[in-house]
């Protein structure tokens, strides 16, 4: 999805549009991205300094849509104010249970994006556990708003599907408000 993003940038389009191009003909991909741009406000400008990323993503039987809205302070750090999911899982059973997974796929996912570095010293990992190993906290955690698509296809998966988005509509966001295309994880400030 970072790709794709850099293709619709070298094709001079904008990327929302560049996908709704190439998705004419998978209805379900196309629903989800429209509803993530729309509900997300895609079209209209955001404060200085800001910039917005969207991905798409299709696994288990699902598909999603997610458009991050990010910042960078002055030494490159990486903030995530908002994220806009739209999901068609299917067939509807749980909704709550539905968006309970997307938010935790997109937290856990912007952990991964944000922090989940490994690093090894001596031929050891030097990270045992969650004290020395960061996750997203309570204090970082962007606003969330999740959109379900209400459809009668058979229900899809909605453990895994809403992780592998995130990190790439966060680069695409990145590379809108500051120029700098990143195309490896963690996004760190000095990459930025």
């Amino acid at each position: 999805e970072s790709m794709l993003d850099e293709l619709a940038h070298a094709a001079g389009k904008d990327p929302y549009q560049y996908r709704r191009a190439l998705l004419k003909k998978h209805p379900r991909t196309l629903k989800v991205l429209e509803t993530a741009a729309d509900k997300a406000g895609w079209s209209k400008p955001l404060p200085k300094g800001r910039g917005r990323g969207i991905a798409v993503h299709e696994s288990f039987g699902s598909y999603i849509a997610q458009v991050a809205e990010v910042s960078l302070d002055s030494k490159g750090q990486v903030r995530v104010h908002r994220v806009v999911c739209a999901v068609d899982c299917g067939r509807i059973v749980n909704p709550d249970t539905i968006r309970a997974q997307m938010e935790s796929g997109i937290t856990f996912g912007l952990s991964a994006a944000l922090y989940g570095a490994i690093t090894l010293r001596n031929g050891r990992v030097e990270q045992g556990n969650f004290h020395d190993y960061q996750l997203l906290r309570l204090n970082a955690m962007p606003d969330v708003e999740v959109h379900i698509i209400g459809s009668t296809d058979p229900p899809g998966g909605v453990g895994e599907p809403g992780v592998p988005p995130i990190a790439p509509a966060v680069a695409n966001a990145l590379f809108a408000v500051s120029g700098a295309r990143l195309r490896s994880l963690p996004l760190t400030p000095e990459k930025v």
